[in-house]
């Protein structure tokens, strides 16, 4: 006969551990990692009360249907992997079939890794278009002291990762702004790539698009062929602001006109909103202080706070 103590150990055993800060990303995802938590501890205290483990069964850690799920973790598997500058890498994954990931625009996924035996989580926002079929890309930045970055450099094709998702996200509807104006800063352009290729692959959309895309140098501008294409649409006008260049002669003659040297600052956030063909409305993604740096010139240029969406 089991003694209460060794039941006890039993359901102990099966308790859901609660998160660290390390597993949570931070991007405020709906559910986060806490409220997967709080769900499967009820569901834990139901079965425990009840003395029946039966009601933990569909307690799903990880899934390997290839569907995505906000709840739970899903395998894909590495179709390549591209190197774009000396600290950034374009991942390619697979989806099963045609599948898609039917992301909304700007959505993010989260991506989970463990490294020295403590598990990371952190945010990235796919940069293929919503609905491409079978497959999905993520543009990841790697830090010499980043936890993930020192799990992604690991990786190589045929590997298996996990992500679960979507979150978040910019409610982009066709015609509903005259005019958006991206400001990004690196890897910040992933989210603002499938909402202006959304713009530019619909014939009825009319919305202008001002993309100001923040780099060190010429060389670290990422995915230089699919902006100069989508910059030849009537539309869209993508300037580029270089902190570290030291002059514009340099530059092929075709981004001269269109690069600043410096940062991006007051007087140039308001000329380039002074440019702007209709009242903007502005789209923001990069590092927090990058963010607050933009809120307070957007500010300053008279854009009013709930006419900005920061990624």
């Amino acid at each position: 006969l089991q003694t209460m103590s060794g039941n006890e150990d039993d359901w102990l055993a099966l308790k859901p551990q609660e998160p660290s800060p390390s597993q949570c990303c931070g991007s405020g995802c709906k559910p986060c990692i806490y409220d997967v938590y709080e769900k499967e501890l009820a569901q834990w205290e139901r079965a425990k009360a009840k003395k029946d483990k039966s009601l933990l069964m569909e307690k799903k850690e990880q899934s390997n249907n290839s569907e995505l799920n906000p709840d739970t973790f899903t395998a894909f598997n590495i179709s390549s992997v591209e190197q774009l500058t000396e600290d950034t890498y374009q991942y390619k994954f697979e989806l099963p079939g045609n599948s898609s990931l039917q992301l909304s625009l700007g959505q993010h996924i989260v991506l989970r890794g463990v490294v020295n035996g403590l598990e990371v989580q952190r945010a990235y926002t796919p940069i293929s278009p919503g609905n491409a079929e079978g497959y999905f890309e993520v543009l990841m930045k790697c830090y010499e002291a980043g936890l993930m970055s020192q799990y992604i450099k690991t990786w190589k094709k045929g590997d298996m990762v996990f992500w679960r998702g979507p979150f978040g996200g910019f409610p982009y509807r066709p015609n509903k702004y005259g005019e958006l104006l991206m400001l990004a800063s690196g890897t910040g352009l992933a989210p603002m790539l499938p909402i202006l290729q959304s713009i530019t692959d619909d014939e009825e959309d009319e919305t202008f698009v001002t993309l100001v895309g923040c780099f060190r140098t010429f060389d670290k501008i990422y995915l230089k062929p699919l902006l100069q294409d989508l910059a030849r649409y009537w539309n869209v006008r993508i300037f580029y602001v270089l902190s570290q260049e030291t002059s514009l002669e340099k530059l092929p003659w075709s981004y001269q006109e269109n690069t600043y040297i410096g940062h991006l600052a007051e007087d140039l956030m308001k000329m380039i909103i002074n440019s702007c063909r209709r009242k903007p409305f502005v789209l923001i993604c990069g590092s927090s202080a990058f963010n607050e740096d933009m809120n307070r010139y957007l500010k300053a240029a008279g854009i009013e706070e709930n006419s900005c969406f920061v990624f």
